[in-house]
């Protein structure tokens, strides 16, 4: 009878694209994948290292693994992992962690699934992890997150990524395109572009061979899939010829998420971004010249070690004045081995927590002008297969969230819908026509 391994996955949809290629290994060797809760054999928790909260949710989740399957093999792989891989080593019931070039090797490593009282540790320097690995995420959603890139060669002050993953490398685009017709054979109808640094795409054995808006056009003539989706990409990565593309594109949607973590230029100079707040707002304004309905999503940092009340206010007023679709706020947390968590002018944990209030205020009102703004419009929408009350979901192409009766016949179809109104949930409802009656 074959094994059971079950997976969790803390943080970005570049550890999902890895965790379900790391389950096809699993696959391959013979195991059988199973839902967390069905006492599997063997854990692999696939973990996250960018706030304190990623780290403690990744005890809380051995915890609860061991509480299902008391027996089985727990492995950790990750940021996490490769960051402190003696602090994981010390959690209970903890087998095996493995680095970030170890952890595509997992299937190797797991031969005995004794459980042994000192727990298994393999970690190389993330100096020497050099190669790219491939992967995307498959059969658990009506969209694929496609990894195209890894690491960064950025030294942002606050950030451990480069520590966790190493240093900027990328598939070539001849295998990502082999990928995408891969995918859209198996009836994918839309692929989320991954990476850590996504724009720097084209780093190769240390040297850049292609450009991130290279491997832009390339995708867009891959017949079979209907929707291409860019996850994140820097300001300063995302260029004139980019923006105007996606504007012309037949399969690249009006959908960007450009991180700008303060809109203070002297909290930018501190974070050492490579950008100051006029060309962020510079971004925002070429991508509504072109593309006046196009979603816009900001990542934000409040809390940031020197961020005074009256560098948040300009933080605070910049974002308000920007049009944008929605924030992701991220509190900042101190990470070790960074020059942020060196830095004096330490903002009180409760004015933090005030300061991301504040912010998550004004996106909860950003989302919904934005939903406004493209009511009584015609859209495509790819509808997902969840069911919540009774209500299934999709999104269209700029990123709007509807909501319709379920229908098992909708999941992962495209239809074209008429946006009618918000629901007090804040989803926008849909005309039920008899386009999407008829299907």
């Amino acid at each position: 009878m074959s094994k059971k391994v079950a997976f969790y996955t803390l943080g970005c949809k570049l550890n999902y694209s890895e965790t379900s290629s790391i389950g096809r290994m699993f696959n391959q060797a013979g195991y059988h994948t199973v839902d967390f809760i069905d006492t599997p054999d063997v854990f692999v928790i696939n973990t996250c290292s960018v706030t304190d909260n990623a780290d403690k949710k990744c005890k809380k989740v051995v915890k609860e693994a061991l509480k299902i399957s008391p027996n089985a093999y727990v492995t950790i792989v990750g940021c996490y992992a490769q960051l402190k891989p003696k602090e994981i080593a010390e959690i209970p019931g903890v087998d095996m962690v493995l680095g970030a070039a170890e952890k595509f090797q997992i299937v190797d490593y797991i031969t005995d699934l004794t459980k042994n009282p000192k727990t298994l540790v393999y970690n190389q320097p993330v100096s020497e992890v050099k190669d790219f690995v491939p992967g995307f995420s498959f059969g658990d959603r009506t969209r694929t997150f496609l990894k195209v890139q890894d690491g960064c060669d950025y030294s942002c002050s606050f950030c451990t990524i480069p520590l966790a993953r190493g240093s900027s490398r990328s598939d070539t685009i001849e295998h990502v395109l082999e990928q995408a017709m891969e995918i859209a054979a198996s009836g994918v109808k839309e692929i989320v572009l991954t990476g850590v640094n996504l724009g720097d795409f084209g780093i190769r054995d240390g040297l850049r061979q292609d450009k991130f808006f290279d491997l832009v056009k390339a995708l867009d003539e891959v017949e079979g899939i209907n929707r291409i989706r860019i996850s994140s990409i820097e300001p300063n990565l995302l260029t004139d010829e980019i923006i105007e593309f996606v504007a012309s594109s037949k399969r690249f949607v009006p959908h960007f998420h450009i991180p700008l973590q303060s809109g203070s230029d002297k909290i930018l100079g501190l974070m050492r971004r490579r950008y100051k707040r006029d060309l962020y707002a510079n971004r925002v304004a070429k991508i509504k010249q072109v593309m006046p309905g196009c979603c816009i999503g900001v990542d934000v940092i409040v809390g940031f070690p020197g961020e005074t009340r009256e560098d948040f206010i300009d933080t605070y007023n910049f974002l308000n004045g920007l049009n944008v679709s929605y924030l992701h706020v991220f509190t900042y947390s101190e990470r070790e081995n960074t020059l942020a968590s060196e830095m004096s002018g330490v903002v009180p944990g409760s004015t933090r927590a005030d300061r991301s209030k504040m912010l998550h205020i004004l996106s909860d009102k950003k989302r919904r002008a934005f939903y406004d703004s493209q009511l009584n419009k015609t859209e495509q929408v790819l509808f997902e297969g969840d069911i919540k009350d009774g209500f299934m979901h999709g999104f269209t192409r700029n990123y709007v969230k509807v909501k319709t009766k379920y229908d098992p016949v909708l999941v992962n179809e495209l239809k074209t819908v008429l946006l009618t109104k918000i629901s007090p949930d804040g989803d926008v409802e849909i005309t039920e026509s008899e386009e999407i009656l008829a299907h």
